[in-house]
Formats: C-alpha cells, sequence, structure tokens
C-alpha cells in the first residue's frame, strides 16, 4: 500500500489524474502483467512516490484492463510513463528507466519555488487577505523575475483594487509572448479602459448628437461604455467611428474592437455577432 500511489481505471481515470493534476503533477504508469520492464520500473516509481512525500502522484493504470484508455493516449510499448499537469499530458518517457533518469524526469516537472509562493499568493487572496497575497507574489517575483503567471496575478490584484497606475507598471514586466495566454490578454484589455469610467458620459452622448462625425467622443463613449461594462453599445460606437473613418487614429477603433473581444473571452455570441459585423464593414 503506497499513500502516493494507486490504481486507476477509466473509471476513476479523470479525477485522479485529470483533476488531481491540478494540483501536483500526476505520474500515469501504463503497465500490464506479462511485461518484463514494467515489472523493473514498478518498484522505482513507487519508491521515488514515496520519497517525494505528495510532490507527485504515481497513477498506475494496467493497459490490458483499460485498453480504450491505453489507445486514447497513445500508447503502443509499455512500459509507458506519461505525465500530466493542470490537466494537461505534458510529457513522457518509454521502457525501464535507471532511478536517475527518473528522478531527473520527475524533477523538471515540478512547480518552482517561485511557482509554490504564487500558489500561497492564490490562497492568500481566496482567503480575502490581499496584502498577505501580494507580499508573496512580490517575494515570487524576486527569485524568479520572469514568471508571467506571477506578473499576471499581481496585475490582476492591483486592478481589483483600484490601484491601476501600480497595475500598469507590474504589466510591464509582463513577458513579449505573455498576451497569447487569453488571461493576460483579457487583464491587458483592462488596463487599457481602466481609467474610462470617471468620463461624463451624458457631455459626451451631447457631443455626438450635435456632431456626429465627432470620432473622438464616440471613442470616449465606446471606452466608457466598456468601462461600465455595456459591451454591446461600446462595439456599436467603435463599428460606427470605422464605418465612418476606419483608418482614423492609426485604426484605433479596430483595434479596440479586438481588445474588447478579448476581455471578453474571445467568444461568445456577442463576440461572434461583432466579428462578423467587423469582417463585413472591413471587406
Amino acid at each position: 500500500m503506497h499513500a502516493y500511489a494507486n490504481d486507476v481505471t477509466e473509471s476513476n481515470f479523470k479525477a485522479e489524474v485529470i483533476e488531481r493534476s491540478k494540483q501536483v503533477p500526476v505520474l500515469v504508469d501504463f503497465w500490464a502483467p506479462w511485461c518484463g520492464p514494467c515489472r523493473v520500473l514498478k518498484p522505482v516509481l513507487e519508491k521515488l512516490a514515496d520519497q517525494y512525500q505528495g510532490r507527485f502522484h504515481l497513477a498506475k493504470v494496467n493497459s490490458d484492463e483499460n485498453p480504450r484508455l491505453a489507445a486514447e493516449y497513445g500508447v503502443r510499448s509499455i512500459p509507458n510513463v506519461k505525465a500530466f499537469v493542470n490537466g494537461l499530458l505534458v510529457d513522457e518517457f518509454l521502457g525501464a528507466q535507471p532511478e536517475s533518469s527518473v528522478r531527473e524526469f520527475i524533477e523538471s516537472l515540478l512547480p518552482t519555488p517561485g511557482e509554490l509562493l504564487r500558489r500561497q499568493a492564490a490562497e492568500r487572496r481566496a482567503a480575502g487577505d490581499d496584502s498577505g497575497a501580494l507580499e508573496l507574489l512580490d517575494k515570487a517575483l524576486a527569485l524568479e523575475a520572469n514568471n508571467d503567471a506571477a506578473h499576471a496575478d499581481k496585475v490582476d490584484l492591483l486592478l481589483s483594487k483600484g490601484r491601476v497606475d501600480e497595475a500598469r507598471s507590474a504589466a510591464k514586466h509582463l513577458g513579449p509572448l505573455a498576451s497569447q495566454d487569453p488571461r493576460v490578454s483579457a487583464l491587458l484589455a483592462q488596463l487599457q479602459f481602466a481609467d474610462a469610467g470617471s468620463v461624463d458620459v451624458s457631455a459626451l452622448e451631447a457631443r455626438i448628437q450635435a456632431k456626429p462625425d465627432d470620432l473622438d467622443a464616440q471613442l470616449q463613449l465606446a471606452k466608457a461604455n466598456v468601462a461600465a461594462k455595456r459591451y454591446e453599445k461600446a462595439l456599436e460606437h467603435l463599428l460606427a467611428i470605422i464605418r465612418q473613418d476606419r483608418k482614423w487614429n492609426d485604426e484605433v477603433a479596430r483595434k479596440m474592437m479586438l481588445s474588447v473581444f478579448d476581455l471578453l473571452g474571445g467568444q461568445g455570441d456577442l463576440v461572434s455577432r461583432y466579428r462578423r459585423l467587423l469582417a463585413a464593414t472591413l471587406h
């Protein structure tokens, strides 16, 4: 009996592997009773699972008894060890490996000290301790200046507290590829509109009524509507700008529409509809 290892089947694979891997890395050992190399590797994996004391979990899948799982994950030769992190298959190895190689494989999957601090910060924030969370995030970033997830968490926390200037400063430390993460692109879009809620909406509407081609007023009103989460009204104003002058102010209206799409997660009926309207207007 091993505290950090268990047998897994098709019926509990999602809970024991996919969901558990969102907490700690899970190694899935696909094996079979007739497989000699499997009998060599299995005690090595169990020994390391005990030594690491829960920093990773070992899930053992009898591929003969669970052929659909083996087929789903492309198991063609055993033993085949597959690693899951955050619900995703991230790495694997084949055959009976020496303990040193297996240990190196495990080490590559474990969260770094900075990542552990980031997770602790998330727990603090969930418990309502924003100051403690921010302190832990700063410690994480002192250890790992390129940890984009920690930078994003810091931006998110500062924005939630209304500390917009500090959030903008924190966002400058995000790496060049960070915006490919939908969560980060949504945060950056939120930053773009963070100051728009303080404008006089009635005055802007009066300006537009008096002068419908006042594109600057249309733009400011669109920003204000985003800040107030009136996304459809914002998209209407931005589309109106594009219809009047798509090149105005370096295509700011088109770019802002894309930012709103990011803010909305890039999907949903509203986004789909306005993507089509934007495409029709441009082409």
